[in-house]
């Protein structure tokens, strides 16, 4: 398998939309669960279909991990039903449960073995995993190199990507990943959004819960954003984020522009962002509008794009959460 990094300007939700389906993978439908007077899950319902990279947010406690276990069979639901490739879990559990691949929090590895002897350790559990099986999954996570390695000497993060190859011995149809990106640095964060790219063009559906908004948005095709056990939000990344008409324009002489803007009827709630861009509707709605009414006043822009709302503030709009904790 060849390594294909990335690059802009065609984004990661953008390749990634590109492979999904009408193929329902994983349907939740009114889901709930209840502990006493606590209703951790409160009829929730999702759909992923067959190559989606899903992102699963919400606020510390909002029932994101008990969602999890329940799709994972750990928990029984109170109400509601979940099907995965067609079939009823609670009806099908030893069909359907080995199609589904899982690392949920600190994967669980052998330290005194090497990254391959944990593979074959998990794979023999299993019924046995051909050494071709393992050689594809070791190239798949970036560690070939260091597969005869005991794991005791691997950084956080390839114990990470170990735990994910792990997830993937069966060749599973539904991947589900708790904080992928858990423990990698920059580089490594850029491969995980590779490795979530290449597992959806192999027609694989992935859900990943986690925390890291940036990466949410530069990984997922789709995200459900869910508070207090509720579905607040379900749609695609390119919908959340996008903005309201508004235009983004980096130029010089930035304050001066926004003088001139501000005195347009179409441009009275003009302002300059955080990084000093120049935000701003246009002239009947059109970008190239407000691209010739800035140049023919002297103001050139050096861009001009769509603006895009922050995910952060969405996130935290969407939950009322004050906090900003997304765990």
């Amino acid at each position: 398998m060849v390594y294909r990094p990335l690059t802009e300007p065609e984004t990661q939700a953008t390749r990634i939309g590109a492979q999904r389906s009408d193929e329902v993978v994983l349907r939740i439908n009114n889901l709930s669960k209840q502990y006493g007077q606590r209703m951790a899950v409160n009829n929730l319902s999702l759909e992923l279909h067959k190559g989606d990279v899903f992102g699963f947010l919400g606020p510390n406690g909002a029932g994101k991990t008990t969602t999890i276990r329940m799709v994972l069979g750990l928990i029984t639901p109170t109400s509601g039903d979940i099907q995965i490739l067609g079939r009823d879990l609670s009806s099908h559990r030893a069909t359907v449960l080995p199609r589904v691949g899982a690392l949920i929090e600190t994967p669980a590895l052998y330290l005194y073995m090497s990254g391959r002897d944990n593979l074959r350790a998990v794979g023999s559990v299993l019924g046995g995993v051909s050494n071709h099986r393992i050689d594809e999954i070791l190239e798949l996570v970036g560690l070939t190199g260091r597969q005869k390695d005991r794991v005791r000497t691997y950084s956080l993060g390839m114990k990470q990507r170990l735990g994910i190859a792990v997830s993937l011995l069966q060749d599973p149809d539904l991947v589900i990943l708790d904080e992928p990106a858990n423990g990698l640095d920059p580089a490594g964060i850029v491969e995980m959004r590779d490795l979530m790219h290449r597992l959806s063009s192999e027609g694989k559906t992935v859900l990943i819960s986690s925390h890291l908004l940036t990466e949410v948005q530069q990984i997922c095709s789709r995200v459900a954003i869910i508070a207090q056990g509720s579905l607040v939000k379900e749609t695609t990344i390119e919908n959340l984020i996008k903005g309201e008409g508004e235009f983004s324009v980096h130029l010089e002489k930035a304050q001066e522009a926004l003088a001139l803007v501000q005195r347009q009827p179409w441009g009275k709630e003009a302002q300059i962002n955080a990084e000093g861009a120049l935000v701003t509707l246009a002239p009947d709605g059109l970008g190239r509008n407000l691209n010739l009414f800035l140049v023919q006043a002297g103001f050139v822009p050096d861009t001009l794009t769509p603006a895009t709302k922050d995910l952060e503030k969405i996130f935290l709009e969407l939950t009322h959460s004050d906090s900003g904790e997304i765990h």
